[in-house]
């Protein structure tokens, strides 16, 4: 009986034919988990993104200017002597009161003194040359020229006795004005020049603050009108500032114009940062949504509108700003939805879910 007809391999090619069966039973599995996930990609791709969205609607708006502004004081001067020499007086009381007129400082004035005294005797003896003169004069005695020369003389001499009194009014520093003497800035038997500052002398009984604000807003600002001023931030500490003027040209660098404003009550410390507030107009209604969603870019902003169930891009202009609301000028109208939250994840024409309405303040709230 023939026996059956037996296919033999060798043992190193069983093994390849092994390996490779196994590779493609993986690499077919391996296909269809990635077109299973595929498949599963695409239906989330499809599915809604799920939204908060506000209505757009008209809200009140305070029309209200915050400009950043510095205390000055009414009065502040830096005291400088007008002529080099060695201080032989110094009557600084730092931090305190003095009136006008009062003595802060004296510059040696020996020399000045000895060519006061020298100018008088030669006075004295223009003087009395001048009468001789002019006698001798009267009777013809002499002629006119020699007169001209003693008169010029006796009023020569008298220019310079003026001259150095000009010269020893200067030695002395006083106060201009009633004020708060600042720290002493030299020593007694120092040598000073007119570049040195002695002390500073303030007028605090009236404070003033200066702010700038942009051009556009020139036509709001009024002689005489009112401001609200944060005087103290720590302790929200609020003043009412009078502007009592303004500078007539705008900058030129920065295109503000400063103001100037009087506190009406209250104290501050010159140089402090202060902000200012200014009414800008009567309060009015505008279109406001949370500042979360703009959109920005290099040209416009955007916000995210859901009309036919849909996402789309929509341009707008921004105006007044406030803490956590922006105003829309143009591009929204009353009653179009606006998405607020999932903003970065709905796609222009792309499906949306509303899962929420909105209002402005609980909007900002989900927002904290």
């Amino acid at each position: 009986m023939a026996r059956p007809y037996l296919l033999t391999f060798p043992t190193g090619i069983l093994c390849l034919l092994i390996s490779l069966s196994v590779s493609f039973v993986s690499l077919t599995a391996c296909k269809e988990k990635a077109d299973a996930a595929g498949t599963k990609s695409k239906a989330q791709a499809n599915q809604p993104t799920i939204v908060d969205v506000i209505v757009a609607t008209p809200h009140p708006i305070e029309n209200k200017i915050e400009a950043n502004g510095s205390v000055v004081a009414n009065e502040y001067v830096e005291l400088h002597p007008e002529i080099s020499g060695r201080i032989t007086y110094l009557n600084v009381p730092e931090g305190t009161h003095i009136a006008r007129g009062t003595v802060i400082a004296r510059i040696n004035d020996a020399d000045l003194q000895a060519t006061l005294e020298k100018s008088k005797a030669q006075l004295e003896l223009y003087k009395k040359t001048e009468e001789r003169i002019r006698k001798l004069l009267d009777i013809n005695g002499i002629n006119e020229a020699d007169y001209d020369a003693a008169v010029n003389n006796v009023k020569s001499t008298q220019a310079d006795i003026d001259y150095t009194q000009a010269q020893l009014d200067k030695t002395i520093i006083r106060a201009p004005f009633d004020g708060v003497v600042g720290l002493r800035q030299v020593s007694p038997g120092a040598y000073v020049t007119p570049a040195n500052v002695i002390a500073t002398v303030q007028q605090l009984d009236k404070i003033k603050v200066d702010f700038t604000v942009p051009e556009q807003y020139t036509t709001v600002i009024r002689k005489g009108g009112l401001v609200d001023i944060l005087i103290d931030a720590v302790s929200n500490v609020h003043r009412k500032g009078l502007i009592i003027a303004t500078e007539p040209q705008i900058n030129l660098s920065s295109r503000n114009l400063k103001v100037r404003a009087i506190l009406q009550e209250g104290e501050g410390h010159p140089g402090a940062f202060v902000k200012v507030f200014v009414n800008a107009g009567v309060d009015k209604k505008s279109i406001l949504v949370p500042t979360n969603c703009i959109i920005p870019e290099d040209r416009n902003n955007q916000v995210i509108v859901v009309k036919d169930g849909k996402a789309q891009l929509v341009n707008v202009t921004t105006g007044i700003r406030e803490a956590n609301n922006i105003e829309i000028t143009k591009g929204l109208n009353p009653g179009d939805t606006v998405v607020v939250t999932g903003v970065l994840f709905a796609r222009p024409k792309s499906p949306v879910t509303i899962r929420s309405v909105r209002n402005l303040d609980s909007a900002n709230v989900s927002q904290n």
